[in-house]
């Protein structure tokens, strides 16, 4: 006697073969970028954990806080968060309901996906679009501690924004040429 996941099983597709790694020159340079992406927000937050231990043995150890280090950290936080995001979207580790995708049939299934890279890229267009607006609207509001335009804060959208996008179109020819998109970290 069968077991029901089985004879579901048994009904299903078999799984698909594993796709090539795309090595055209626009996935060498989002694979560049995307590395240097998570690079920088190592330092990033190398420098977060130092400019807040400044600020801690400023306050506890010399009773002189250093007012700077807390808007620094809050600062560097926007972006390293804008650049993990990005990365997520290229390294597909963003919210999905693959499972469901998989049990389409393969013509559905690559006009599903493509859809759905064509609606994240479009989420990093508005981001690009939105955050250059705020850019340019607080560019000339300076944070008092720092001394730093507040348009920098929103300056961490459109770079995540344009970095989205790009990736988004990475994923959408990889699918067309029948390719698949490896992680920046392998």
């Amino acid at each position: 006697m069968s077991h029901p996941i089985e004879e579901l099983a048994a009904g299903l597709e078999p799984p698909q073969a594993a796709r090539p790694a795309a090595r055209h020159g626009y996935t060498r340079l989002c694979a560049a970028l995307s590395k240097a992406s998570l690079v920088l927000a190592v330092v990033m937050l190398i420098v977060i954990i130092l400019a807040v231990q400044y600020q801690v043995v400023g306050r506890y150890i010399f009773n002189d806080t250093p007012t700077w280090a807390e808007g620094l950290a809050l600062q560097l936080v926007l972006y390293v968060t804008a650049l993990a995001v990005a990365v997520g979207v290229r390294d597909a580790g963003h919210i999905g309901l693959e499972s469901l995708v998989s049990l389409l049939p393969e013509g559905l299934r690559l006009k599903l996906e493509v859809l759905i890279h064509a609606l994240v890229a479009l989420f990093g267009a508005v981001m690009v679009h939105s955050g250059w607006q705020w850019t340019v609207l607080k560019w000339s509001d300076m944070k008092p501690m720092m001394h730093v335009p507040v348009g920098m804060d929103y300056l961490a959208l459109v770079v995540a924004g344009a970095l989205i996008v790009m990736f988004s179109i990475e994923h959408i020819v990889a699918l067309l040429r029948g390719e698949d998109v490896e992680p920046a970290w392998h």
